[in-house]
Parts: C-alpha cells; structure tokens; sequence
C-alpha cells in the first residue's frame, strides 16, 4: 500500500473519487493511501449538528458520510485517505482507529513531539505547555457524546482538553468492510477557520499545529513520514 501523493485537490472530487473508488472494489482490488492537501472547506459529518459551525464566512461546508462533527480543511494539513479493505487486513474498526492515531503519534515522535490520546474522542492531542514532555497524561477521557447534550458535552471537553491542543483529527466511513476518508494533521496552516467551529463538537477546543508549537516541517516531509507511518502499522509491517 505505497502511499500516492496526490497534493493539492479540491476536497468535493476527492470525497466523490474515494466513494468511487469504494463502490467498485473487489475482493481483489489492492488498497491505496492517498495523501492530499486542500483548499479552505469545512466537512460535517453524519451526525453534525449545525450548532458547532459558527460562522463559515466565506468558507465552503460540505455535507458528508463520515462518523463525527464539523471539522476544517486547509492548506499545510496533510490528509491522509487509507483505502483499506478490513476484512481482508484482519481489522476490527478499533484498531483500524488505534493504528491510524499510532501512525500520528509515530509521525510526531519523529519531529520529537509527544502525542496523546484521550479516551472517547478519537484524534491526537499535544500539551499546550510542553508539546516535547515524555510524561504520560492521566484520568483523560470524555464520557458525553458530543451529538447528545451540548452543555454536558462542553463540561467534558473542558474537563478533558485541559492544557492540550488538537494536532490531528479522525473521521471514518466503512462501507461493505473497506474504509474510506481518514486522518488530518495539521503542520503549518492558517489556523484562524478553527475558530469558526467547534472542532469535533467540542466549544473552546483549541487546535494547533506543529508550527504554531515550534516545529519547522514542510507539507512534504511531514506527508512522506506520515503516509510511512501508515504503511507500516496498516500493511501488518509494523505492530502498535
């Protein structure tokens, strides 16, 4: 599953292609992984509630098939699409997740960033205070829903996110047991359409990426370590 660069590509193609490229599958048709960067567009997922877009402005929406709230994509993210025939892999959806978040967290080690994960909301976090510190978090997780009560859901987020920043999000769709849409890191972007949403449905979560913690990357090397990553932990080369 060499990973193919696709670079820049309008987000609307891509979600078509990939849903294409899905529905015409076979048994036999071999997996892909395409990394791409896009033009300024915020997604929704299936279940997003208008309420988390705040003000779009001038900034497309577009309605998807993906599990999760809005999210924004932009140029200097990486976006990474695995196609990926689960069944075949011998994945569960759970650790098709897990590995996905490992490749970040392998791709951010090797810029010496520590990423974590918090339990219930699926993507990588850094620590605001010290995105290099090796110390383990504890006791984070989220245990309300963002697509249920707001309030409780805001109560969880503050709780949760504490002194982190989100650094790369995940959003899913599997379709006869192949997957499509992926992961997003964020490495040197124009951060400011993060404050139009609530990211992932969470208010005052805040998003960073590796410039804004220090880390000097070019959309090409981050994509190139990124998509090895994911080749490795999906291929069955590399075990999380």
């Amino acid at each position: 599953m060499d990973p193919v660069v696709r670079g820049s590509v309008a987000y609307l193609p891509t979600y078509e292609a990939m849903q294409d490229f899905t529905a015409a599958r076979t048994a036999a048709t071999p997996d892909e992984l395409w990394l791409c960067e896009h033009p300024p567009v915020f997604t929704q997922g299936l279940a997003g509630r208008a309420e988390h877009l705040l003000n779009a402005g001038d900034i497309p929406v577009v309605a998807t098939n993906r599990g999760g709230q809005v999210t924004y994509h932009g140029p200097g993210q990486v976006v990474a699409y695995p196609l990926l025939d689960l069944k075949r892999a011998g994945y569960f959806i759970k650790e098709y997740v897990y590995r996905i978040e490992e490749a970040v967290v392998r791709t951010l080690a090797h810029f010496g960033v520590t990423g974590h994960r918090v339990a219930g909301a699926p993507g990588i976090y850094v620590r605001l205070d010290d995105p290099f510190a090796h110390g383990l978090l504890k006791n984070r997780s989220v245990t309300s829903d963002p697509i249920g009560d707001a309030r409780s859901a805001n109560q969880a987020g503050r709780e949760a996110f504490t002194g982190l920043g989100k650094i790369a999000a995940l959003g899913l769709k599997v379709s006869r047991n192949c997957t499509y849409h992926g992961v997003a890191l964020n490495v040197a972007m124009d951060l400011e359409p993060f404050e139009r949403i609530n990211p992932c449905g969470y208010a005052g979560l805040k998003t960073v990426d590796l410039s804004t913690i220090g880390v000097s990357a070019t959309w090409n090397e981050a994509a190139q370590v990124l998509g090895q990553k994911l080749n490795l932990l999906l291929s069955h080369q590399e075990n999380p």
